[in-house]
């Protein structure tokens, strides 16, 4: 029976089966292909009525199929070269990965990383081919043996199927839970870049349109992500394994309390450094990524300063919004509250210093249903009591160009998490972000998860244009990231997730973070504390339990 492909406004019929890559004339740039919606790989078969989109690695699936293929491509070269030696990936700075020993004594030097390039470059230019093949747990088992790939082992128990898939390339055997290109003559496009202690891979990025981004160092960030994993590894909660072991061995109630002493110590240890300048600070700024738990952060660190005698006024960036005919537009057109111009920059930084003058001021409130200031909030504060002010653009000095920068204090706050599925699987933190805030909008905003998905690419570009460098500005960076988290967030976002079309707009996206969730177990959440920064997204707060 013969079937039609639509592919590029032309109508194509076939009457037997053909493989999407056969489809696309030779063109390496290519990586997968939309079917009907749903993402594709090259090899995959077409036997009817279909229309076809392909996708490079201008397009965030295809440039995640395309990393995935660059992890893969980097642990065969140094198996390869270093078989005894593994290597460990986590995201890091410049938006590219970090390769760093695990196990193994070998150091990594100028050579190692020259010797690893080569050696990929070999693979890529021998074009193996991706085979797809499945097997049973027990034949995983061996497979995991042979090729020193025993991290992969741990977590064969938590999960719910009773085979594995695996990608063979040229006799080696590996998996990145995920689709792949058809063969290694895809992934010719990637740079490694010496980074003691290890190797930072880069590789193309859709926010790029498809391109390497430039390298740019970030050594606050780095210090931070260094911190996270450290502690994980401190407490052997570094992979989605000892956190599953860990919340089954003690009914998770050791594993919250573990993870919220952490933030306890963080805001302790905050909380000290701010006393022992206090007599020169005077405007406390908190900015962060969508999601990061800002408004608990905030709330956390008002009575961290009270305990101490020092007494912080709340101001909130968001009443200085302007009215929405004032607002500027984005580059697709659309009301752009995240652009710095949205806001009254000059009203703040009058009210601001009149405040630290000692003068009372009138503050205003925006009633964003009336889209309209409301000027009812009469202030006035004592000559040491210090401000605090919490929103995107709070670290932009652009937002605050009339205040002195000796009397800020800067605290950029964000999930810097650094755990893994296993060594060569790490978790996106950019996924734990969009899973906290689509299980907040369910229950705050009446949101679909449809509808959270659909916004995060303009959310994700106001971060890039506002947010993140500011981190490098920082006094302080506070590791908003609970390694429980996801086993708690399992529950609350895989119905929202199970929801989406399969074959809309927004499957691919649905599909990946069902794939992470699944491989963490649940816990019981009965004992996390009423103010952890995760009730704040699951509801049950003891500040408040409204929108934050």
């Amino acid at each position: 029976m013969s079937f039609k492909v639509f592919l590029d406004s032309k109508e194509l019929e076939f009457d037997k089966k053909i493989k999407l890559k056969d489809l696309t004339n030779g063109d390496y740039s290519i990586i997968s292909a939309l079917v009907n919606g749903r993402v594709r790989e090259l090899d995959y078969d077409l036997h009817y009525d279909a229309n076809v989109k392909f996708l490079t690695c201008a397009d965030q699936p295809a440039a995640g199929i395309y990393e995935r293929g660059i992890r893969y491509l980097f642990a065969m070269a140094a198996h390869r070269l270093y078989p005894d030696i593994k290597f460990r990936f986590s995201y890091s700075v410049s938006r590219s990965i970090f390769a760093n020993v695990e196990i193994g004594k070998k150091q990594i030097t100028t050579q190692v990383v020259e010797d690893i390039y080569r050696e990929m470059k070999k693979i890529v230019d021998n074009d193996y081919a991706f085979e797809r093949i499945i097997v049973s747990n027990e034949e995983a088992s061996k497979i995991y043996q042979e090729f020193n790939l025993t991290d992969k082992l741990e977590i064969l128990p938590y999960r719910p199927e009773r085979t594995v898939h695996f990608y063979k390339v040229d006799g080696y055997f590996n998996y990145m839970y995920g689709k792949m290109v058809p063969s290694t003559g895809y992934l010719k496009n990637f740079k490694l870049i010496f980074y003691p202690p290890g190797i930072l891979i880069q590789y193309p990025r859709s926010e790029f349109n498809g391109e390497i981004p430039p390298f740019i160092d970030e050594p606050i960030f780095q210090d931070t992500l260094e911190g996270s994993d450290a502690w994980s590894s401190l407490v052997k909660l570094s992979t989605a394994a000892d956190i599953n072991n860990y919340g089954k061995s003690m009914q998770g109630t050791n594993l919250i309390n573990v993870c919220e002493n952490r933030h306890n110590r963080m805001l302790t240890e905050l909380g000290q450094i701010i006393q022992d300048k206090i007599k020169n600070i005077r405007l406390i700024c908190i900015a962060g990524p969508s999601s990061s738990g800002k408004t608990t952060f905030a709330d956390r660190l008002t009575l961290e300063l009270i305990s101490r005698g020092i007494n912080p006024v709340r101001i909130s960036i968001d009443d200085y919004y302007k009215t929405r005919e004032n607002v500027p537009f984005d580059e697709d057109g659309n009301k752009d509250y995240e652009s710095i111009d949205a806001l009254d920059v000059e009203l703040f930084n009058q009210n601001v210093l009149a405040l630290l003058s000692g003068e009372e001021v009138n503050l205003p409130r925006f009633d964003f249903k009336t889209n309209q200031r409301i000027f009812n909030r009469k202030l006035k504060i004592g000559p040491n009591d210090p401000i605090i002010i919490e929103g995107i653009h709070a670290l932009n000095e652009a937002m605050t160009p009339l205040i002195p920068k000796h009397i800020k204090f800067k605290i950029y706050i964000s999930p810097q998490a650094q755990i893994n599925i296993d060594y060569e699987n790490p978790i996106s933190i950019t996924d734990i972000r969009l899973i906290r805030r689509i299980v907040r909008d369910s229950k705050y905003r009446n949101s679909s998860a449809e509808e959270t998905i659909s916004m995060w690419p303009s959310v994700r570009r106001g971060e890039f244009k506002w947010i993140y460098q500011t981190q490098e500005y920082a006094d302080y960076v506070f590791d908003s990231f609970l390694n429980y988290e996801l086993c708690i967030m399992k529950k609350y976002a895989l119905p929202l997730l199970n929801n989406i079309d399969k074959d809309g707009p927004f499957g691919p996206d649905a599909e990946r973070l069902i794939k992470l969730l699944k491989y963490f177990i649940d816990i019981d959440e009965t004992y996390i504390p009423c103010n952890s920064i995760l009730k704040e997204f699951i509801g049950g707060s003891c500040y408040r339990d409204v929108q934050p």
